[in-house]
């Protein structure tokens, strides 16, 4: 790929990915993100934000890129959410918050209070990350950031192409307003 090619979405928004917003909307935001990532922590109040804003316009699509190198409970936390999520989708997203709201503790004990504050079924939650049930499906979110040219978090698609955020969300919002003028109500 040329250096001046914008990177694009190598897997494609499937029905097994974590959505929020309607799945006719005409802008797909997409985040590979860590829990345990202070970048991400700081966009994900933005991206609630966005999405307030924007209401009934815009899909958020969450996928795991853990840096396991440098954030060593970001791989559990992923394996947390999934777990949540599986219980219930927006569960999913409770966690999601629960997880970034206290990024300083994701340490097994941690994410087994925050399972037990959403009122998960403890015994399959706890049978569930024993035996890494969502490993694989996180290993898979990774393999396709990879694919995709991901290198960092968090990393963001906008309908596909990527976008850089690494000097603020401003961007993020003005291009996000730029495509729903492109696709008036």
């Amino acid at each position: 790929m040329s250096p001046h090619q914008p990177l694009r979405l190598a897997v494609p928004v499937d029905p097994t990915d974590h959505v929020l917003g309607p799945h006719g909307a005409p802008v797909t935001l997409l985040e590979y993100g860590d829990f345990e990532c202070p970048n991400c922590k700081q966009v994900a109040a933005a991206v609630r934000l966005l999405l307030k804003r924007f209401q009934e316009r815009v899909r958020f699509v969450y996928r795991h890129f853990p840096l396991e190198e440098i954030h060593p409970h970001a791989l559990a936390a992923a394996e947390a959410a999934e777990a949540a999520g599986a219980q219930d989708a927006g569960k999913l997203w409770a966690m999601h918050e629960l997880l970034y709201d206290n990024q300083q503790s994701l340490k097994p004990a941690n994410l087994r209070s925050y399972a037990q504050r959403l009122e998960l079924d403890m015994a399959r939650y706890t049978a569930e990350m024993d035996d890494h049930v969502y490993l694989q499906r996180v290993r898979e979110h990774i393999k396709g950031a990879r694919l995709s040219g991901v290198h960092a978090t968090p990393t963001f698609f906008l309908n596909g192409t990527v976008h850089d955020v690494s000097f603020g969300v401003r961007s993020l919002f003005d291009s996000v307003q730029m495509l729903l003028e492109e696709h008036p109500r």
